[in-house]
């Protein structure tokens, strides 16, 4: 009587392995970065939805002249309803016109639309601006400390240290009064410097784990420039965390403008922003409601659409085991 074991070790030839010894390897599919990207964003309907959002905005931003239903610095009837007309001769041909505010009119007789189609200009230029400010200088400490490390490192770092511990909107307010003024400049700056801090970290904790990588160490070797070193090879590998903060820091730039614009502190009085328009309403809240009102739901709806995309893309950039271990 053969046994059991037997009957079954005589089913497979030489060098056959039994099908619950052998081991199934799913090998994914390598995607590149933009495939990533691409699936990510369109996969997310958040995502989705703030990259529309942001689309919009630019180009309001970018064809404001031609978008604008009236000239920005029109004049119409006072504190107008949402949905009324204005009737006058507003443009001095001696005849009667009869205009609509969709938006209603501020405490100025501006049309609320108009000011918020100009003011996202404002908002948009602050906010790339400031973000060029703070990615190059914020990028360059970083870079420094990480790659050299030592007292370079300790240097800079306690630098950035004493930056973070005052809050952004103190820190910007301080800047513009050491620097004698109003203006679009000068808000660029306090808030620019006063984010410097948030890319400096980022990109050292990047840095600090590619400066071992075995390409850097054979740069190193052939003699390339440290220099060379940190733009040619380390930056590139470590610009996908910096998209994802420029995303996140553009929304917080707009809300540092409002916030500065609100306070008187921000671009001067004559210039359509959200914060301005939104600080010159809060006198009449109670019976124009919608002076503040219209504003603030342009900057909250701005600010979530770059904070949903902002997610999106940090997904995306997110690389599962899977697909390292297919590289």
């Amino acid at each position: 009587m053969s046994s059991g074991f037997g009957e079954n070790r005589g089913t497979y030839g030489p060098g056959e392995v039994p099908p619950e010894y052998e081991e199934s390897e799913a090998v994914e599919e390598f995607k590149s970065t933009r495939q990533r990207l691409v699936e990510g964003i369109l996969g997310d309907r958040m995502a989705l939805f703030g990259a529309v959002v942001i689309v919009l905005f630019v180009l309001t931003a970018a064809f404001a002249p031609y978008l604008a239903p009236y000239g920005e610095e029109q004049t119409f009837g006072f504190m107008k309803e949402p949905g009324t007309y204005s009737q006058g001769d507003f443009d001095g041909d001696g005849e009667l016109e009869r205009v609509f505010h969709p938006l209603g009119t501020d405490s100025f007789g501006h049309d609320i639309l108009t000011r918020l189609i100009y003011g996202a200009q404002v908002s948009l230029l602050v906010a790339l601006a400031t973000l060029a400010v703070a990615f190059t200088f914020g990028t360059t400490i970083g870079i420094l400390a990480g790659y050299h490390g030592g007292w370079i490192d300790s240097l800079l770092m306690r630098y950035v240290d004493f930056q973070w511990a005052f809050p952004e909107l103190i820190l910007g307010v301080a800047i513009i009064a050491l620097s004698g003024g109003l203006g679009v400049v000068n808000v660029v700056i306090a808030i620019g410097i006063a984010y410097i801090d948030d890319f400096a970290r980022l990109i050292r904790g990047e840095v600090l784990s590619i400066r071992e990588e075995e390409y850097i160490m054979a740069a190193q070797t052939v003699g390339m420039s440290d220099v060379r070193i940190m733009v040619k090879e380390i930056l590139p590998n470590a610009v996908a965390p910096l998209i994802v903060q420029a995303t996140l820091m553009l929304p917080l730039a707009i809300l540092a403008e409002a916030g500065l614009s609100f306070l008187g502190l921000g671009v001067k009085p004559t210039t359509p922003t959200w914060g301005l328009l939104l600080s010159d309403g809060r006198q009449f809240i109670s019976e124009a409601w919608w002076i503040s009102v219209m504003p603030g739901l342009a900057i909250m709806v701005t600010v979530l659409a770059f904070n949903m995309f902002g997610d999106g893309l940090r997904d995306a950039f997110d690389i599962d085991e899977g697909e390292v271990e297919a590289r």
